[in-house]
């Protein structure tokens, strides 16, 4: 039985196949060049919008956007292989009807407008809440950890610049001890061992006045560390793990999981951020009010109290922290604290009525305890290794212990938010492969982000939609 053949390469087809016979109606290129179409590019933030009446002709800002949309949704981001597979992918053939631009033009493309791409995001988010693609009744946020252009070993924190620079004084104290013995005739390695001495001690001072050099930047500044490749990269600790990169934040709607809201920041934690990812999620839905959950490294007085007064309603539980906790005593979630009374009752039934106020960080702070109860009481070793126990209470704590409530009665809302909002970022690392960002820069990456979220819900409304259905929303 024969194989199915195809037609020798240099045969002449009567009727030449056209290019658009290779693209079917379905296919994710057609939503992508119908949708750039729609697009008020000059009013995004897009650079050269508006051809010039002089000089040589420049490439449309709406085709380098839909080879770059076409690329995040394909796992292609490289400008070199975009322009590669702008030369022999048929698909892009079609969207780009020919056009085959070099890599340094693609690459300028994404670098000049970078501030644009996050009103695209924000263009696409309209449309699938067009076509009711939203909940808009819970929000579920969460960061993550994407690496950097920049190694571990051109990151320099002041510890790790000061444990330097003590090392190297003690090895140049050393270096020149012997190389004086040397000189006095009272070493017998002789000349040879003088000449790589004196080597040593050279690059050593070379290497200690550059590390003086960052340290004295790292003062002029203020920040707590420096980083040579990519200055706006900073080491995050990420299970265990010390990455050197930034911290991507996503609101999550529930119901098809498809993000809202995204913005990138260097910061190396979660605190503080629920209040202005969430609320800006909240504007682009349209909603008054909204239910936000996050995990405890969110959990900070200041914001939760921040997402009340903007009509969020908070779910963070509260994390364990403090020194009992590593011990294996009591945690503070054991000590019930009266209103009326303004006291605290232990797990041995005793009050904690004595009060003492501090302020620390700007935050007032409220010290409950007992000496005369603890000092009698039987679960002492349990509940504390010094004199007494003290229980430190925030002023506005009031805001947070409702919403231990409200934790409580809606304990699956936790399972829900991981569910939801793990989603993008496996299928953004593993499926996408783009765990990694290829530009330098705080504004750059975010550019890069906003590309890579919006191939995501591009991704996820082509599946609950369908390409059709998308492209007539588009035209509708």
């Amino acid at each position: 039985m024969a194989y199915i053949e195809g037609h020798a390469r240099n045969q002449a087809l009567l009727l030449p196949a056209s290019v658009e016979d290779y693209v079917a109606a379905d296919n994710p290129v057609r939503f992508i060049d119908a949708f750039v179409d729609d697009l008020d590019l000059g009013g995004a933030g897009f650079q050269r919008t508006r051809p010039k009446a002089t000089g040589r002709p420049g490439y449309d800002p709406a085709d380098m956007l839909k080879l770059y949309l076409y690329g995040y949704l394909n796992r292609v981001r490289s400008s070199r292989r975009l322009a590669a597979e702008a030369t022999r992918n048929l698909e892009l053939i079609w969207l780009l009807r020919g056009v085959r631009p070099d890599f340094r033009t693609i690459a300028d493309f994404r670098c000049d407008n970078r501030a644009a791409f996050k009103t695209v995001f924000r263009a696409f988010v309209l449309l699938c809440r067009k076509l009711d693609l939203f909940g808009r009744e819970l929000l579920a946020v969460d960061g993550t950890r994407l690496k950097a252009v920049n190694g571990r070993a051109r990151n320099f924190s002041r510890e790790r610049l000061a444990t330097y620079i003590a090392s190297a004084d003690a090895r140049l104290e050393r270096y020149l001890a012997e190389l004086d013995q040397i000189d006095r005739g009272e070493d017998a390695a002789g000349t040879g061992r003088a000449d790589t001495l004196v080597t040593k001690i050279a690059r050593l001072r070379e290497q200690r006045q550059a590390s003086s050099a960052l340290m004295d930047q790292l003062e002029a500044s203020g920040e707590g560390q420096i980083s040579l490749t990519d200055p706006d990269a900073r080491a995050m600790v990420a299970h265990g793990k010390v990455t050197i990169g930034y911290n991507a934040q996503v609101a999550v709607d529930v119901k098809h999981s498809l993000i809202v809201e995204q913005h990138v920041t260097n910061a190396c934690n979660d605190m503080g951020l629920l209040a202005p990812t969430a609320g800006a999620a909240m504007e682009t839905l349209g909603v008054e009010r909204i239910d936000a959950v996050a995990d405890m490294g969110y959990h900070k007085g200041e914001d939760i109290e921040a997402c009340e007064a903007a009509g969020i309603t908070p779910y963070i539980p509260r994390p364990h922290r403090g020194i009992n906790v590593s011990n294996g005593l009591f945690p503070k979630e054991r000590f019930r604290y009266d209103p009326v009374a303004d006291a605290y009752r232990c797990p041995g039934g005793q009050v904690l009525d004595t009060r003492h106020s501090s302020i620390t960080r700007g935050h007032v702070t409220v010290q409950y305890s007992s000496p005369a109860a603890c000092a009698d009481c039987q679960m002492k070793a349990r509940c504390t290794t010094g004199r007494w126990r003290r229980v430190n209470r925030w002023e506005k704590e009031h805001l947070i212990e409702p919403m231990a409530e409200r934790l409580e009665r809606r304990p699956d809302i936790l399972v829900i938010r991981r569910s939801t909002v793990e989603h993008p970022f496996g299928t953004i690392k593993q499926s996408m492969n783009q765990g990694a960002f290829l530009m330098r820069g705080l504004e750059k990456v975010r550019a890069e982000f906003s590309l890579t979220a919006l191939a995501y819900n591009l991704r996820r409304a082509i599946t609950l939609i369908g390409v059709p259905g998308m492209i007539r929303a588009v035209q509708a």
